[in-house]
């Protein structure tokens, strides 16, 4: 083994989590939501301050959390003990914020609220997703006129807060959020060209535009600063083709060479495996989807710690 690969292979990672993965226990993106801010289709159980103990417990350095997750209180004196929390429990935090989301408006903040937030609760990234609008039919929509217009107007949006992303010191990552291509993400980062803004490779997001898994890690991975780390079963059956969520390990992405990519080709800044984990929970009662998320999660941890060397125990 020549040393640059030695040195890939022996590359160490944090193990974070998405909050989105425990999506029926109330955390992350669009947990409960119907359609207003006042209903919610099942109560919450899991507190921010809980989910920051389960981590401690199952062995998860990073949270990355939603103003949902902080109950969308973004008031000095909340994100000032939601950081003492964290640094009570050795945990790091990253911020998740969409500027449109289509879904759940509770995730939206603007790119100069977001700094603020992040750097009140101490987040070491903010990670957006921008909400680009291609036109139909998408698959050979990279870089089009009408959304390489939208995608000009907030790279000039992020050049113009530079200077505060500079003064916090966080780092930024643009994500590639079921909206855009690689490309396009790439595109961004190369023009605004500065050390602490790179990518958010999700690494099963790319087949909502119609492109390949390991095309997408592979141009996504030299500019990644975060990494949405899933897993997803992909088949055909009478009722068409299908992509589903499922523990790290079981599906049909090759996790084992997404990390080897990850590590031979992504940069310092990546220092972060986020496990992220959505399942079909359709036909289940709320305590047994619970559960089902709940075992998937400790799976994945499993998976990651002992056949992908990620997290403090991974060997």
């Amino acid at each position: 083994m020549d040393k640059i690969t030695k040195k890939s292979a022996e590359r160490k990672f944090k193990l974070g989590m998405h909050s989105y993965t425990l999506h029926l226990s109330g955390c992350g993106e669009s947990w409960g939501f119907q359609n207003t801010n006042e209903n919610y289709a099942f109560e919450r159980v899991l507190t921010l301050d809980k989910l920051m103990d389960l981590a401690v417990e199952e062995g998860i350095e990073v949270l990355h959390i939603t103003l949902v997750d902080l109950d969308n209180d973004v008031t000095p004196k909340h994100l000032t003990e939601v950081k003492s929390n964290a640094k009570k429990h050795g945990l790091d935090l990253e911020l998740n914020i969409s500027l449109n989301a289509p879904c759940d408006p509770r995730v939206n903040a603007t790119i100069e609220d977001a700094l603020e937030v992040g750097h009140l609760m101490g987040a070491t990234m903010v990670k957006f997703s921008l909400d680009v609008e291609h036109p139909h039919p998408v698959s050979h929509a990279c870089m089009c006129p009408e959304a390489m217009a939208q995608i000009a107007d907030l790279t000039l949006q992020f050049k113009k807060n530079i200077p505060t992303i500079e003064e916090y010191g966080m780092k930024i990552a643009i994500e590639n959020h079921c909206d855009m291509f690689a490309d396009e993400v790439i595109y961004m980062v190369k023009k605004l060209n500065h050390p602490l803004i790179g990518a958010c490779l999700d690494t099963i997001n790319s087949l909502m535009l119609a492109e390949g898994i390991e095309e997408c890690v592979r141009k996504m991975a030299p500019y990644a600063y975060c990494v949405h780390f899933c897993d997803n079963k992909v088949f055909a059956d009478p009722d068409g083709t299908h992509s589903l969520g499922c523990a790290i390990g079981d599906g049909d992405v090759d996790v084992v060479e997404v990390m080897k990519i990850l590590r031979e080709e992504a940069p310092e800044e990546l220092d972060t495996i986020d496990l992220e984990i959505e399942l079909p929970l359709s036909g289940y009662t709320i305590e047994e989807g619970r559960k089902e998320e709940i075992d998937a999660m400790r799976k994945s941890i499993a998976f990651m710690n002992e056949k992908l060397a990620i997290g403090t125990t991974g060997c």
